[in-house]
């Protein structure tokens, strides 16, 4: 049995008898991923436990400005995707990383909440453009048979960011914030730009094939069969429900990101290395389930992973909710990483084997408007009913019962089809392996 595994294996990594060249490219957005996550994304609620000692900020406050980042990443989505279709990732990544560094070193310098708020949006607009859904429009043309996988690799930077946290604590605690964001800043321009040079938009621009195959007739249009406009996506139930789904899920990671560390200080009296710890537990399960579901993605059906998720993280939340011992924190974690790692992939495997990889950028653009509802609903739903009732119980449960609305989104969301007379891009394809 160990044969075709290996022979399956050597496949998919080089196709040729070398190296693909689209793994580098996965291998480069992991890392720039990590960057993000271990030093803003994934570290923000230790951040947030400091400034509150210092400035007496309101949890309200604290997630307003996370909020006020996510609507102005939404904002700029449509804008992004347009201009990442135009001009390529690597352009629009650099300007990223810029503006991504320069908001950290102006994030050690803040004094008022206004300051606070203004270099938090810099920081925003630079890892959004510098970010996620940069690189994914990269990955989903370079790869279409083995997408899932692709994307789930790329993604483990993002959570070994996780993994990271304890060791961001222990610079914040002998530094202190201002010192920890000032070097955060330094190595973003230090690294980040150098990383984000191999990113190419297609493999044709380099000579190679999508997935490395000798043949590829899909090489322009890696879209696994069909390619939509973002105006013919737009016009199908699958792009709404497919985005309304995400942002459900984000509603609860991103209600997490900022406050599952001040819970745990505040309410479990966990220390700040201890909360971290559990940051990092966390994150070894969210890597088990992107490596489980990027495997099971590019095999069965992505819907229902999606669905199947939706009730974990729903689970998950209701466990935090009523957590008591550090056991219920692990079994937390556990539901939590599990679903947020497996579920990672599909978001963008699932769109673009439903709609295709030309216009991609666009139409992952457009539904950050719908998901950004999301990412900033989850955190002032839960901060503004902690500081009402002194306990985030109510909000992590609240937030449990949408879930299972999320999964029902995932669940309805079938494969589109192109409008009578529009051509396929090639026979067949993979939104049937989809749904």
């Amino acid at each position: 049995m160990s044969r075709p595994s290996l022979g399956g294996l050597r496949q998919m990594l080089a196709p040729r008898g070398h190296i693909y060249r689209g793994w580098w490219l996965v291998l480069a957005s992991a890392n720039v991923q990590l960057l993000g996550s271990m030093l803003w994304m994934q570290s923000y609620g230790a951040y947030v436990v400091l400034m509150e000692d210092e400035f007496g900020w309101s949890k309200t406050a604290f997630a307003g400005a996370f909020a006020f980042a996510r609507l102005e990443s939404g904002i700029l989505g449509p804008v992004q995707g347009i201009l990442v279709d135009r001009f390529g990732p690597r352009l629009i990544l650099t300007i990223g990383m810029i503006l991504f560094g320069v908001g950290f070193l102006f994030f050690s310098q803040v004094d008022t909440l206004l300051t606070f708020y203004l270099a938090f949006g810099l920081m925003a607009l630079g890892s959004s453009l510098g970010g996620f859904a940069t690189l994914m429009v990269s990955l989903v043309n370079w790869f279409s048979r083995y997408r899932s996988t692709a994307v789930a690799v790329s993604q483990m930077g993002y959570s070994f960011g996780g993994f990271c946290v304890p060791l961001l604590v222990i610079a914040l605690e002998a530094f202190g914030w201002r010192t920890t964001a000032l070097l955060s800043g330094i190595l973003v321009l230090a690294v980040g730009i150098p990383l984000v040079q191999p990113i190419r938009h297609r493999p044709a621009e380099i000579g190679e094939t999508v997935d490395g195959l000798p043949e590829a007739p899909a090489a322009t249009v890696a879209g696994g069969g069909l390619s939509f406009t973002a105006r013919q996506a737009l016009a199908t139930p699958a792009f709404w429900l497919i985005s309304f789904g995400h942002a459900i899920a984000l509603l609860a990671v991103a209600a997490l990101l900022v406050h599952l560390i001040p819970h745990l200080t505040e309410q479990l009296d966990y220390s700040l290395e201890a909360a971290a710890t559990a940051v990092a537990t966390l994150t070894v399960f969210q890597v088990l389930g992107q490596m489980s579901g990027g495997f099971l993605g590019d095999r069965i059906s992505k819907r229902l992973i999606c669905s199947v998720c939706m009730l974990l993280h729903g689970a998950g939340l209701l466990v935090l909710a009523q957590a008591s011992s550090t056991l219920d924190v692990a079994f937390f974690a556990a539901l939590h990483g599990l679903a947020w790692g497996a579920r990672g992939p599909q978001m963008i495997a699932l769109r673009a084997d439903y709609f295709g990889a030309s216009a991609f950028g666009t139409i992952l653009g457009f539904s950050s408007l719908i998901v950004m509802l999301g990412t900033m609903g989850g955190p002032v739903f839960v901060g503004y009913l902690a500081d009402r009732s002194g306990s985030y119980a109510t909000g992590f449960t609240g937030l449990a019962g949408v879930c299972v609305l999320g999964a029902l989104c995932f669940a309805l969301a079938a494969p589109p089809k192109l409008p009578i007379g529009t051509e396929r891009a090639r026979a067949g394809g993979a939104s049937g392996r989809s749904g």
